[in-house]
């Protein structure tokens, strides 16, 4: 991945009563890749699906997608429960993350 392809992704955060998304917004492209949580409790986001669609795939969208969270989950205080095996797979490559998985 280059630092161009990193400079492209912008990540949106959409919040709804028992959940929300992150969405990655890639320029030049009209796929969205999209990460979907569900609120447990008043500290707790369920982390469900991470879809990045092939058109969009292969720049680093799903890991800019999980740093974003993890971002706001440290600065907001909340924790991180990782249902979606691609996060899973996240928190076991990064051990310094412990602090903020349910």
């Amino acid at each position: 991945m280059t630092q161009d392809d990193q400079a492209s992704v912008e990540i949106s955060h959409e919040t709804e009563a028992q959940g929300g998304s992150y969405i990655a917004h890639v320029s030049g492209a009209d796929a969205m890749g999209r990460m979907t949580y569900k609120i447990k409790g008043d500290q707790i986001r369920v982390v469900e699906h991470t879809l990045v669609p092939p058109q969009i795939g292969g720049r680093g969208v799903a890991a800019r997608l999980v740093d974003a969270i993890v971002a706001d989950a440290k600065e907001q205080g909340f924790r991180i429960d990782p249902q979606c095996s691609y996060v899973e797979a996240a928190f076991r490559k990064h051990p310094e993350w412990a602090d903020i998985r349910a």
